[in-house]
């Protein structure tokens, strides 16, 4: 994680969408870019590269 632990928790309250790969707010039905309603939560931890 990161330096600030309200930043991460910013970050992590927006849902992604499956289709274009937008960022949206959490609690929204459908994308905001391509209108699908197929969104799923951002991943909690941030992984380090190999």
């Amino acid at each position: 994680m990161g330096k600030f632990p309200e930043a991460d928790a910013r970050i992590a309250q927006v849902n992604v969408c499956r289709k274009c790969k937008t960022r949206n707010t959490r609690g929204v039905e459908k994308c905001r870019k391509c209108g699908s309603a197929y969104l799923r939560p951002k991943r909690r931890e941030i992984r380090a590269k190999k």
